[in-house]
């Protein structure tokens, strides 16, 4: 790489280097040292970025939470109905995974959660953006006579989340053996079919 990179260049690297390694290494025996190492920086070097290691999960957390963000509103925006809306949902999520394979293990990663209360909040608030995101895609669904209206829009959001949940810990603990979104939607459709019914 030629020439010097600002600031908000090297963090970027730096949370993209972090993103690549928790999917090589997991995210619980990551080290500075390994990110460093990485990107031809030295450990120090990193620590002027991010001052602590909380600090830098805290900023791929918060890459994360936008990247998603942006991945629901393009899905949300293409869509072309009720129906189409809460399926393109899922399917963003699904594809935002297969992108960034490192996310269930950062998600579900007891230490980092329970030693940085940020991260934990950052994702507390995004899953939640998920759930509204879905809760208000089935209302519309069920205004439309597409899904029973006997079921809460809340439950149902957590049932599908849960889904794409169970199917990404499935394809991550399975080598990543099968495609993530295309199982997914297989699944969705299982799911929205007894939802009709």
């Amino acid at each position: 790489m030629s020439g010097r990179q600002s600031a908000e260049e090297r963090k970027t690297q730096i949370v993209a280097a972090v993103l690549r390694l928790a999917d090589e290494i997991g995210p619980d025996r990551l080290s500075t040292t390994d990110v460093a190492r990485a990107i031809g920086l030295s450990q120090p070097a990193i620590f002027r970025h991010f001052p602590t290691k909380n600090e830098l999960w805290l900023a791929v957390a918060e890459d994360i939470a936008e990247q998603l963000k942006a991945a629901w509103t393009t899905a949300e925006t293409l869509a072309t109905g009720p129906n189409d809306r809460l399926k393109a949902l899922i399917e963003a999520q699904l594809s935002a995974i297969a992108h960034t394979p490192a996310l269930p293990s950062i998600l579900f990663s007891r230490e980092l959660q329970v030693e940085n209360p940020g991260l934990r909040n950052v994702f507390r608030e995004i899953l939640g953006a998920y759930q509204g995101r879905l809760v208000s895609a089935i209302r519309d669904q069920q205004a439309s006579g597409d899904l029973q209206g006997d079921e809460s829009p809340e439950d149902i959001a957590i049932l599908l989340t849960s889904l794409v949940q169970g199917v990404a810990i499935r394809w991550t603990l399975g080598a990543r053996g099968f495609s993530l979104v295309d199982e997914g939607v297989r699944l969705l459709d299982v799911q929205v079919g007894l939802l009709r019914r």
